[in-house]
């Protein structure tokens, strides 16, 4: 009974890091990826804190409905009374000029980035509402957001989207005094796979990679792990303002 935490892209960088971090604070983690990570389910052991992997491609809309029921049950069953969702799951790709960019590649990058984290969301609203549950939601956006990038025409434009809804929702939640927040946690650079994926980029996809090869190069990435313990703050601080988008370079 207690605190539960529902966290998308678990299995690796800021995913993980946010995961372990619930676990050591004794707050249980439900992941939802592709991929399980065995390292979570030790350290979730060595807490003696519950942790369950659902897995699911969540640039799927219908694995997400479908596994819905399954993260209601468990937390019904766990008695959950406050529940965090982190919305961390998304792709860079595809990283190329617009006019390049193939159609199919494009749809699933914003149900992955976009579609996904609004459905949980929703979904989770609901339900948390239905079932006298409170919501503290983080909705992991990007500098993309308002900051257009060449070759990033689809990740500036979904994680714009998930500024604009994050502010919607919250001026929602306030009109109606749910009780439930929600905000939008910009984590800067961080040495993940993402940033693998843009270093290994082409010029003439993307015409700023050599600056991300530098960040590498320069060891300017940050450790997911400083990052999650900055979003970890936000969230646990009861001023925690509903619809802020929140930037780590104000913490760090």
């Amino acid at each position: 009974m207690g605190k539960f935490a529902v966290v998308t892209g678990d299995s690796r960088g800021l995913g993980k890091a946010v995961s372990s971090l619930f676990l050591e604070s004794g707050i249980g983690v439900i992941g939802l990826s592709r991929n399980r990570n065995l390292e979570l389910e030790q350290i979730a052991e060595e807490n003696h804190c519950f942790y369950k992997h659902l897995p699911m491609d969540l640039a799927n809309i219908q694995s997400i409905e479908e596994n819905f029921p399954a993260i209601a049950d468990t937390l019904l069953e766990q008695e959950a009374t406050t529940v965090y969702l982190i919305n961390n799951a998304a792709s860079v790709e595809p990283i190329e000029r617009a006019e390049n960019v193939k159609q199919k590649d494009l749809l699933r990058h914003f149900q992955l980035n976009a579609v996904a984290p609004m459905t949980l969301t929703n979904l989770l609203l609901k339900f948390a509402s239905e079932k006298g549950m409170l919501l503290r939601i983080a909705m992991i956006t990007s500098g993309a957001a308002v900051r257009p990038t060449s070759g990033w025409s689809a990740y500036c434009s979904s994680k714009a989207s998930i500024n604009m809804y994050t502010q919607t929702v919250a001026l929602e939640q306030d009109e109606t005094n749910t009780g439930h927040k929600i905000i939008a946690f910009s984590p800067g650079i961080m040495d993940t796979e993402m940033q693998a994926v843009i270093r290994s980029s082409s010029a003439s996809a993307f015409s700023g990679v050599k600056t991300f090869q530098q960040y590498k190069e320069n060891n300017a990435l940050r450790n997911p792990a400083l990052i999650a313990s900055v979003l970890i703050d936000i969230l646990f601080d009861e001023g925690m303002v509903n619809g802020k988008i929140y930037d780590v370079k104000n913490y760090v």
